[in-house]
């Protein structure tokens, strides 16, 4: 157990990110705006307990899965990360969220996983710990795993451009969302914030080259999101 009583297991710096997975980015920011003290340790998807990260081990209570997280957080510890936020509002940010995760989440996975340079330059190089002999194997296991996920998700199932078009038109709705707001809800963070930091970091982080990205950087208020979130949680972090 952690010195604090509460561990949060994520997976790692790499990518110019504080973390390569948008839901520990998200569980992450929520912990810290809950004000929550933990520690992070790192893990890989098959020590959770469903098979995906982040997980957290809050005083000997493991829970799983980034909503999950945060509702167990606010539960115990008394918080509300949507204080001030009407019925509607809060209607809104699970709406915001589902497409967040749901749907362009999805086409961030293709062009990172299964888009052949990027996945070079990237997600192969988690196959760099294990003998030489076995990488290349390991990294058509972990590619294969994806494909498999995006083609029963149904994303996977279209041409690159078609993946990227569905990506861009919910990137063009976030961004009519958001407005003129610093966050998405209004002048100051709520939960939804978080994911949406998450997500579109994982996105426009110059690591890769992706037409995500592009659309993104097309969008000047979705940039600035990014950047204040990064430089609100995240002050030490290069890229801020």
């Amino acid at each position: 157990m952690s010195s604090t009583g509460l561990t949060l297991y994520a997976s790692r710096a790499a990518f110019g990110l504080p973390d390569t997975s948008p839901f520990v980015l998200k569980t992450e920011v929520q912990l810290k705006m809950a004000g929550v003290a933990y520690e992070r340790a790192s893990a890989i998807p098959p020590q959770a307990p469903n098979g995906k990260l982040p997980f957290i081990d809050d005083h000997g209570e493991v829970v799983s899965d980034s909503t999950f997280i945060r509702a167990h957080v606010e539960r115990k510890y008394g918080v509300d990360l949507d204080a001030g936020l009407d019925a509607q509002q809060r209607a809104q940010a699970w709406a915001i969220e589902r497409l967040l995760e749901d749907h362009l989440y999805f086409a961030m996975l293709w062009f990172r996983w299964i888009d052949p340079d990027n996945f070079a330059r990237g997600p192969a190089h988690f196959a760099d710990a294990a003998p030489e002999t076995e990488r290349a194997a390991l990294r058509q296991q972990m590619q294969a795993r994806k494909v498999a996920e995006l083609h029963a998700q149904g994303l996977g199932r279209h041409a690159p451009g078609r993946i990227a078009e569905l990506g861009t038109r919910s990137i063009g709705a976030l961004a009519l969302l958001l407005g003129d707001r610093p966050f998405l809800m209004g002048n100051e963070p709520s939960a939804v914030d978080a994911p949406a930091f998450g997500m579109l970091a994982c996105i426009v982080t110059p690591f890769f080259d992706t037409p995500l990205r592009r659309a993104v950087e097309a969008q000047p208020n979705l940039v600035a999101h990014v950047r204040r979130m990064m430089q609100h949680f995240y002050p030490g972090h290069a890229w801020a």
